[in-house]
Parts: structure tokens; sequence; C-alpha cells
């Protein structure tokens, strides 16, 4: 096979741009939505342009066949920065976004700015896999919305949770309307890569955040990336689970702008 036909073969995804300055794209995690990143995109816009897009079989994105790998992922990101015509990027990602972005960087380091590995996790014990791989085949045995209200809980804070229950309503519907498959197929790209092996070829500038009480991205496997990378910065915020971008963007924003401030020189 040539090295063109092996290409993965990217889709036209569903994309908005705001904004001005260095071209920011934010990848979002499985399930969800480029509304993920609204109060990111409020606060960089003065600065950067953000460009926001759902993930192929996401939202307003086409439903390309399952199943879906990493590397169609990347492709697809790629295909959007083409099209939009953005020279060099910087690229931060959620939890499976945080995989999709330092992936990108090691396919195209020449196009990578920086990169944002946002609750994400590299470093898996066997245990660790375990457990990931074993919530998918729960999905599948028993259906995903039976298996919604644990990922709720290591979601979000106990406090956050009761307080907007707006929110967790908002993100429990955005599952239950990704396509089944389509949140299978990304749950297994996220449970099934390991990034240990090329970390440490990603040249880019990096920034590495997690929730101090994030179950399946914690600080033990957040260090490991930090480990890993030839340039990167570690920020644990306190008490925080998974969702960060969304139950505490300020703080975010206070470790992800002086960083995409230096990276951009």
């Amino acid at each position: 096979m040539s090295a063109a036909a092996a290409l993965p073969e990217s889709i036209d995804v569903s994309y908005e741009v705001t904004g001005t300055g260095p071209a920011l794209y934010m990848v979002h995690g499985i399930g969800s939505r480029k509304t993920t990143w609204a109060k990111l995109v409020a606060a960089l816009s003065d600065s950067f342009t953000c460009v926001v897009y759902d993930l192929r079989g996401h939202g307003q994105s086409p439903v390309a066949q399952v199943p879906y790998t990493l590397d169609e992922l990347v492709a697809d990101l790629e295909a959007l920065r083409r099209k939009l015509g953005h020279d060099q990027i910087h690229v931060i990602g959620h939890s499976l976004g945080g995989m999709i972005g330092p992936a990108y960087a090691l396919a195209y380091p020449e196009r990578t700015l920086s990169v944002g590995l946002l609750s994400t996790a590299a470093g898996r014990s066997e245990d660790d896999s375990a457990r990931v791989k074993g919530v998918v085949a729960r999905m599948r045995d028993e259906g995903i919305d039976q298996v919604l209200s644990t990922l709720v809980s290591r979601w979000y804070t106990e406090e956050f949770a009761a307080a907007n229950p707006a929110v967790i309503e908002h993100r429990i519907d955005q599952v239950l309307t990704t396509p089944p498959d389509v949140f299978l197929a990304v749950f297994d790209v996220y449970a099934e890569t390991e990034m240990a092996p090329w970390l440490h070829h990603v040249e880019a500038p990096c920034l590495v955040l997690t929730g101090e009480n994030d179950p399946g991205c914690n600080p033990r496997l957040n260090a490991f990336i930090h480990e890993q990378l030839p340039m990167s910065e570690l920020v644990i915020l306190p008490e925080l689970r998974h969702s960060i971008v969304v139950e505490a963007p300020d703080e975010v924003l206070a470790h992800l702008r002086p960083f995409l401030e230096r990276a951009s020189g």
C-alpha cells in the first residue's frame, strides 16, 4: 500500500470561528460538543482566533461509519486547518481531545505552536486500562444510559452537580443524543489509546492540566505525561474532577492564557 493510500480519510466537520489573533483550535471529548468551550472562547477571543468544532458523529458534524481511529480524528483536525488556511495553530483538547492534540502535534510538528492536554491520560497501568475498558464493556452490555450516573459522578464534583442541575441535564442530553455507536466508538479510542510510546517525540510546548480528584485522568497519569514530554508545564487544579472546562473555566484560564501567550512568542 502506498503512503498516500494509507492516509486516513477525513470528514468535513461542523465548526465556528470567533476572535482574532493566533489560531487556537479547541477539541472536545467523548459525547460532548463544540459549545463546551463557550466560556473559554468568550475569554480568549480578544487575543486568539478561536476555532471550535464537533468531532465526527457529534453535534452537527457528519456521522462517519464506525469504528473510528485516533488517526482519523487527527485527520479531521488537519483537514479543518487546511480549509481555514491557518499556517500554524495552538491545539487544546479535553479528555479524548487531549489525546488528539498531541497526536496532531506528532503528525504535524511544523503546524503546531503548542498543545494543551486537559484532563487526559497516559501511562495507564494494567488495572487502569482494565477499569476504563470495563466501563465501555458495561455500556455495550447494559446500555449507555445505565452507566451515565457513574460517568456524571466522575465528571463533576458533588457540590457543582447539586448547584447546577441544568448543566448536568444538558450534558446527559449531549450523550444521549450522540448516536450510541459513535459514543462507543470514540470511547474505544479513548480507552485503547496509550500515548506513552510516543509522547517524548512531541516537540511543541505543552500544558498538562487536570483535576486533583479526576478518577480516570488523575494526577499520577498526568505527572507521567509531563515527565515524558520534552517541554511541558504541569498544573493540578485542587478538588476538581474531570469536567474542568465546564465546572471551573476561570481556573483553567488562569493557567491557559499565560501559557498560550508565551507559546505565541
